[in-house]
């Protein structure tokens, strides 16, 4: 671990961070849930929107139905006074990643990240079967649980897992889940009263998809002097990748995550031992899968949160996982850790941000 003075100037950590809970459905407009998140970190780092230089989110339009939705929620994060003002179609995980190649540029020292969702309003598995190949899978409506079954079956085949594998991970979500006041499922359960639960996308069952929620999160982000005179523990980016496979499931090999162990290598994730681990795990079979890609062994803690198979809001839920790494980091009971974010079906795209502590 670095210490203080071995920090530059453009080291970037996080200072504050928020989130809300994963709700089932949400009544009120997702701007409300974004006010929340930025009130809380304006608060936390006692600032002033005007001291923020730079706003970004991550959210998607098609999630509400409207084109341009993403339009409104500037509102959330403050029109006025002006800032530089950027907006992903991505999950807030990927508005980090800009947001911390901008505060490089060093003209300016703080940076707000948001990311939220309402997929309330829509069926997500008819909204994100478009992000397939356009001329042969998505006219099939081959959605991502059934690309997640897919993927499943094929682990299986390999000899990779077992369907009771496949269940402890769900078993261990829902207890971890049970400290954590955020999450939307949570309690004991057992590896034998989950297999006896009937198929979804066969071999994955209902209670293996991680159920979809309304929510935000938000990070404020500093470069190295003003990191240090907004909190006495910031958390220091020091590694931060992301790839991308192809969107053709027949070209890849769908046991294995080699973006995953591109994004690794790029974030320097074997630099030193990862103490907790926050894994974008939407189908249960997938945290084998990234388990074994990011070299993690016992002694790293994954998804102490309950991670996504406790709450998924979507577009907010990478996010949220960097987050949960971060107030750990921050609170003493970690010193090194990696936020996971993933995109596409089948754990197509993959984003890694490494974190540690140290002033």
């Amino acid at each position: 671990m670095a210490t203080p003075e071995d920090r530059a100037p453009e080291d970037i950590a996080i200072v504050a961070v928020a989130q809300t809970e994963a709700h089932a459905r949400y009544d009120g407009p997702e701007v409300v849930l974004i006010m929340e998140v930025v009130n809380r970190l304006l608060a936390e780092a006692d600032l002033e929107r005007g001291d923020v230089g730079f706003t970004i989110a991550g959210s998607c339009d098609y999630l509400g139905g409207m084109p341009f939705a993403f339009v409104s929620n500037v509102d959330g994060m403050g029109a006025w006074p002006p800032v530089y003002e950027s907006h992903l179609e991505m999950d807030g995980a990927w508005a980090l990643f800009e947001a911390w190649l901008r505060l490089q540029m060093g003209d300016i020292d703080v940076a707000m990240v948001v990311g939220s969702g309402k997929s309330s309003p829509c069926n997500a598995r008819e909204v994100f079967h478009l992000q397939a190949d356009p001329y042969v899978v998505a006219p099939l409506g081959l959605d991502p649980d059934a690309m997640a079954g897919i993927q499943a079956r094929a682990l299986i085949d390999a000899g990779r897992a077992t369907e009771a594998d496949i269940a402890d991970v769900v078993v261990r979500s829902r207890a971890a889940a049970m400290t954590n006041p955020n999450a939307q499922v949570a309690g004991e359960v057992s590896v034998d009263s989950l297999l006896a639960a009937p198929y979804d996308m066969a071999p994955l069952r209902a209670h293996d998809v991680s159920p979809k929620a309304d929510g935000a999160a938000g990070v404020l982000l500093a470069r190295r002097d003003r990191a240090r005179e907004l909190t006495d523990t910031p958390v220091w980016i020091t590694g931060l990748d992301h790839r991308i496979e192809s969107h053709h499931a027949g070209l890849r090999d769908l046991t294995d995550s080699a973006s995953t162990r591109l994004a690794a290598t790029g974030a320097g994730v074997a630099a030193g031992p990862i103490d907790v681990a926050e894994l974008h795990v939407t189908h249960a079979h997938e945290e084998i899968i990234l388990r074994d890609a990011l070299g993690l062994d016992e002694t790293t803690v994954v998804n102490p949160s309950g991670g996504p198979l406790a709450g998924d809001p979507v577009m907010a839920t990478g996010l949220t996982r960097i987050i949960e790494v971060a107030r750990r980091i921050a609170g003493g009971d970690a010193d090194r850790g990696v936020g996971h974010a993933a995109s596409g079906a089948a754990l197509q795209q993959n984003l890694l941000c490494v974190m540690e502590g140290g002033g």
